[in-house]
């Protein structure tokens, strides 16, 4: 048998806004030049822009992007461009991506990560002409194997209650 399909209680605003800032945070610590370290606000973008489309879509990552030009001090809209595209493309297969359990999911987010790394290198390729070598997708790769994770922590706060009693009001 399948497992049930949970009823999940709508999503609030401000905890979607706290958990882009804290993502947002977690990309200034000075992990930066570490192999394997994420793209945290990536990764909660893929997951807001599946999730909750009508709440966070493109115009959200392009500021988010904008954010992280500013503190990558990198070139102004690359990764605007970057999350833009990759917020549209994870939008447009939202409906899809629902159907699947957890670790499908992760193998349908991989390549728009991988998309979202491959747009960035080019824009860096046509300024600087440095290719970072292949160890640069292995970023998509470990936040791919963080989206059951990162499902399970963002989706906490939406699951009702499995067994309801009469002291709870859902």
């Amino acid at each position: 048998m399948n497992s049930p399909h949970y009823i999940l209680l709508p999503a609030n605003p401000l905890f979607i806004v706290s958990s882009l800032v804290l993502a947002f945070l977690l990309n200034l610590l000075p992990w930066g030049h570490w192999v394997g370290v994420p793209d945290f606000v990536a990764l909660v973008l893929v997951f807001w822009s599946i999730h909750q489309p009508r709440k966070v879509g493109i115009g959200i990552a392009f500021m988010m992007g904008l954010l992280m030009d500013v503190h990558d001090a990198s070139l102004l809209g690359e990764n605007a461009l970057s999350y833009t595209l990759l917020s549209y493309f994870a939008i447009m297969i939202h409906r899809r991506v629902l159907w699947f359990k957890i670790p499908t999911q992760a193998t349908h987010v991989l390549p728009l990560l991988l998309f979202m790394q491959t747009v960035q290198l080019v824009v860096r390729m046509l300024v600087s002409g440095k290719f970072p070598g292949w160890s640069y997708f292995l970023e998509s790769i470990v936040a791919a194997a963080l989206w059951p994770i990162v499902s399970a922590i963002l989706l906490a706060p939406q699951r009702r209650a499995i067994n309801r009693d009469d002291t709870r009001p859902i």
